[in-house]
């Protein structure tokens, strides 16, 4: 049975994070998502650790339930339309600085655990290198070599994935501290590598023109720091809902078990393009070349975006597909349609309570954004929500791309048609 997977978020101990990511609510807009598996970020955060342990107990094998006493009283904020069983599978996002071959490098790296047991291992070994109790997402002075051999020591069913690896300033191969190959980075290690995450600027195809990436399985997830943003980015299975399966999905890229992503278009990704954000200069990797790198407005050195680094790494033509690749959907969010559609902010109470009336209807989000009929959306939505939805089910969008931290736009109707 098919089920979706976001294995990448926060909780309130990170760092410009909603304080309503707690247990509870992660629990609530899964469900309100269509998330069957969500992770619970951070577990290396002492506060948050504990609370995985006081909230949490063992499901399938690796994965864990919230405990029917915390459960049922979040229940009652779930229309019945989406209900449906939540696992949690522990995971942190480990921000590593450290100087490699001449370079500082800044590259963050998710890491999943089958169980708390190893999670606390590896928080015992991490204690002894740096503070990890200041921020959900610790810092530490670390190679990524060095923090995926102590990954593995602290359990070998422990798992290491690069994080949005083309994230310009802290990823693996982010153009401002990046590396030019993911073996560069993890060296003799690098066989237990197996998955990479794309990121929101970017997407399969963009990585399909990298062959060096060929032997990697791409996944997506949300990197969410609020709820309302689960599911932005997720990935597919049909494997059984275990730690172990879903793990062995990945490693052995079985098609009969990973069925792909759910994507951004990577165009609304805040670093798709280069670019100056104090001048508001959006700029093209011809743009960016052509101006020397520099602010065509001021003179200030650009941020060179996730296309421009797809540019210089890759060594295929836009469009070539490589053998054994997944598929993958792009999506608009939901809320985000419907503020196109009504006219109001996404988090006016026009859209949102849009958005509820939706989900009562018809079901989660996922399943209305892929699966509703026209029939349906027609009946239970707003005028023009059916167009939309076929729309971009079509890949028919508009796009404004994001650049220097800005989020790009992406809309499925000019404001000619919403007038008329």
């Amino acid at each position: 049975m098919e089920f979706i997977a976001d294995l990448h978020i926060h909780s309130s101990y990170s760092r410009a994070t909603s304080r309503h990511m707690n247990l509870e609510n992660l629990y609530v807009w899964a469900q309100l998502k269509g998330i069957a598996v969500i992770s619970t970020g951070d577990f290396t955060h002492p506060r948050w650790y504990a609370e995985l342990h006081e909230k949490l107990e063992p499901a399938e094998p690796g994965l864990y339930r919230l405990k029917d006493n915390y459960a049922r009283e979040a229940d009652t904020q779930i229309p019945e339309s989406c209900r449906a069983p939540v696992r949690f599978m522990l995971s942190v996002e480990i921000s590593t600085i450290y100087k490699k071959n001449d370079r500082t490098r800044k590259v963050h790296s998710l890491v999943l655990a089958p169980n708390l047991l190893a999670a606390g291992r590896l928080n015992a070994a991490l204690q002894e290198i740096g503070n990890i109790a200041s921020d959900g997402r610790p810092i530490l002075g670390l190679d990524c070599k060095h923090l995926l051999e102590l990954t593995l020591d602290a359990d070998s069913d422990n798992v290491l994935i690069p994080a949005h690896i083309w994230t310009p300033h802290f990823s693996v191969l982010g153009s401002a501290s990046g590396f030019d190959s993911i073996e560069e980075c993890f060296e003799e290690l690098t066989p237990q590598i197996f998955a990479l995450e794309t990121g929101l600027s970017s997407d399969p195809p963009m990585n399909w023109r990298i062959s060096m990436l060929d032997d990697f399985v791409l996944v997506s997830n949300s990197d969410a720091h609020s709820p309302a943003k689960l599911g932005r980015e997720a990935n597919i299975f049909t494997c059984k809902q275990d730690y172990y399966s879903m793990m062995q999905a990945l490693r052995t890229k079985d098609p009969a078990g990973f069925k792909g992503t759910i994507e951004f278009f990577p165009e609304e990704g805040k670093y798709h393009l280069d670019g100056h954000r104090p001048c508001n200069q959006c700029l093209t990797p011809e743009q960016t070349r052509a101006a020397g790198g520099r602010c065509p407005e001021c003179g200030a050195k650009v941020t060179v975006g996730v296309m421009h680094r797809v540019n210089e790494l890759s060594d295929r033509i836009e469009g070539k597909r490589p053998q054994n690749i997944f598929p993958f959907e792009s999506q608009i969010p939901l809320v985000e349609i419907l503020s196109e559609i009504i006219g109001f902010g996404p988090n006016s109470k026009k859209v949102q309570n849009a958005y509820m009336h939706l989900l009562k209807e018809l079901g989660s989000e996922f399943k209305i954004l892929r699966h509703s009929s026209p029939a349906e959306l027609n009946q239970a939505g707003p005028p023009l929500l059916a167009e939309a939805i076929t729309r971009l089910r079509a890949g028919k969008v508009a796009m404004q791309p994001g650049y220097d931290g800005v989020f790009g736009i992406i809309t499925v109707f000019d404001p000619s048609e919403r007038a008329a």
